[in-house]
């Protein structure tokens, strides 16, 4: 490092006697100033009188990067020899007006100098149009769009959603939505405003047979069981309620033999009618050869009561006939 006392320094100057600014030294020896702010205040108050050259453009021309310019213009902006303020224009356009000056200046002085200039308005004129090809057509003001919108539409409504506010089971529908979080923690954190919207498709699925406990079944089997998060539980339950399938009911008729060669339950192979006196059809199943059920035959003739009770039913849809069939085939 060399020392002050053996360092002898000379300077060479002249005057140019054109294209130069003259400005306070005060500037080039602030001691708050970095390098970047002095280059960007001393090439502004070296443009020309008039000239509209915002900040940024200054730094872009003095090659002063994004960071340091942003700290160059809070350094000026805070020794007061940059003022900025908003101002709206004609047309409710918003513009920034930049106040640069070679000393510093107060808010109140900065404030009164630039309420003496114009707001200058970027609105350009319209550029001159060029003529259409062709002759002149007047545009159509009725009928609908021939082509189908669906494929340039996002987010159309499902099928159905019009007619669902209609619903008789809509309120059990709300019900049904409202008991999903208790079906998954995956499910608790759907937005209340979907609700009504997920309401209306399940709707759709009760107005088709389906019950509560089948749309549950359905909403459970499509959710993640491989433990991945559910993000947007909402949109889940959306997408799978969205078409509803068709509900195969069960026949309530009896699968009896009508013609030879007809294919018979494999619950009902065994079972012979019963000649009794019944209401309706009875079944059982023959330990012999006997032609009528336990109930009528004699207590004296006929099996054991612990036989008796599994020989003979009723086949009433619904009923206890079905649950005995089922114990009778196991026996």
């Amino acid at each position: 490092m060399e020392g002050t006392s053996s360092t002898v320094i000379y300077r060479h100057f002249n005057a140019p006697s054109r294209g130069f600014t003259r400005f306070s030294h005060d500037i080039i020896r602030h001691p708050r100033l970095s390098s970047d702010a002095v280059r960007l205040l001393t090439w502004q108050l070296s443009l020309p009188q008039g000239a509209r050259e915002s900040l940024s453009r200054t730094a872009e021309r003095a090659r002063i990067g994004a960071c340091a310019f942003g700290r160059a213009k809070r350094q000026l902006k805070e020794e007061g020899f940059v003022h900025e303020r908003r101002v709206q224009v004609d047309g409710g356009r918003w513009v920034t007006q930049q106040l640069v000056s070679g000393s510093p200046l107060t808010p109140d002085q900065a404030a009164k100098l630039l309420a003496r200039e114009p707001v200058a308005s970027s609105q350009v004129a319209p550029s001159p149009r060029k003529p259409a090809a062709g002759p002149p057509t007047t545009p159509s003001t009725d009928g609908h769009p021939k082509k189908d919108p669906e494929e340039d539409t996002s987010h159309l409504p499902s099928k159905g959603d019009e007619t669902a506010e209609e619903s008789p089971r809509l309120e059990d529908a709300r019900a049904l939505v409202g008991a999903l979080p208790l079906l998954s923690p995956a499910l608790r954190h759907i937005p209340p405003g979907m609700r009504d919207e997920l309401a209306r498709l399940a709707a759709r699925w009760l107005d088709g047979g389906h019950t509560p406990t089948d749309v549950h079944a359905h909403i459970v089997r499509g959710l993640p069981d491989d433990g991945t998060p559910v993000h947007r539980p909402g949109g889940l339950v959306r997408y799978l309620l969205r078409d509803v399938p068709r509900r195969e009911l069960p026949s309530l008729a009896l699968p009896l033999p009508r013609a030879s060669g007809e294919p018979v339950s494999v619950r009902l192979l065994g079972t012979r009618e019963c000649a009794g006196d019944h209401t309706q059809t009875t079944l059982f199943r023959p330990v012999a050869d006997e032609t009528m059920c336990a109930v009528c035959v004699p207590h004296d003739e006929g099996p054991s009561p612990s036989r008796r009770a599994f020989q003979g039913f009723v086949h009433r849809p619904g009923h206890l006939g079905s649950r005995l069939n089922t114990a009778l085939d196991q026996k």
